[in-house]
């Protein structure tokens, strides 16, 4: 069972995010996308690159061994996103994070651009997979802040690296070895910036309560201040 939610939150009056995750009896997609860009172009951006993500590997799932065929999706995604934004002054600039799980029988690979996340459950412990492709990753990174100056640092919402504003992007990939989370859970960064993870630790996480802690999750997030779009997405780490 997956469980996911996704939600405008408190400020915005569009949400720009989208998930969506496609599975069958041999492997599992996930895929979540934070857009960027003026009018509706951020919520054609995230769309747009998560439809174009799962079509690719579904129509490539036996040409390319798991790990290239999700870079390759990656890259797919990006490059429709930037065809796109060059076909219309109404997209021009927009783009978006991306965030993807592939999990079949023999391998689990997680990737990402920008700064949505995807994170790993087993045993009451919560692990981040992976890395922010953000201004204050960045600055963490070379010691210039620390990890409480990053929570409410000013430019927190500047990315480095997105899908779409670049002909080509380089995508960042996880190999994660089976059986090492029971769960995985991909959020976007209005979520991350209003909660600590650890939290969801709280819950006893079932597939049957899966939903609903997403829209806890979403409700506290919602509670402590809801400055951005929400989504979430939690699910199991086996086919």
């Amino acid at each position: 069972m997956t469980g996911i939610k996704s939600d405008l939150g408190n400020i915005r009056t569009l949400n720009e995010d989208y998930a969506e995750y496609y599975e069958d009896d041999n492997y599992k997609i996930y895929v979540l996308a934070d857009g960027m860009g003026g009018h509706n172009a951020g919520e054609i951006a995230s769309k747009t690159a998560s439809k174009a993500l799962i079509k690719y590997i579904k129509e490539n799932i036996n040409l390319y061994n798991h790990k290239d065929l999700l870079e390759k999706a990656m890259k797919y995604a990006n490059l429709k996103v930037y065809n796109l934004s060059h076909c219309s002054d109404t997209y021009n600039g927009m783009g978006t994070t991306l965030v993807a799980c592939l999990i079949t029988k023999e391998i689990s690979v997680v990737a990402n651009i920008g700064d949505s996340s995807c994170f790993g459950i087993k045993d009451r412990k919560i692990t981040k997979i992976t890395k922010d492709h953000s201004l204050v990753q960045e600055l963490l990174d070379c010691g210039s802040i620390s990890k409480e100056q990053a929570i409410n640092h000013p430019q927190k919402n500047v990315i480095t690296r997105a899908v779409g504003t670049e002909e080509d992007v380089k995508v960042d990939l996880f190999e994660v070895g089976k059986s090492k989370f029971e769960f995985f859970l991909m959020c976007s960064d209005g979520l991350t910036n209003e909660i600590n993870l650890e939290n969801v630790l709280n819950f006893d996480i079932e597939e049957k309560e899966i939903q609903n802690i997403c829209e806890k999750l979403i409700e506290s997030a919602k509670f402590n201040g809801g400055r951005d779009n929400i989504t979430v997405m939690l699910f199991g780490g086996e086919v």
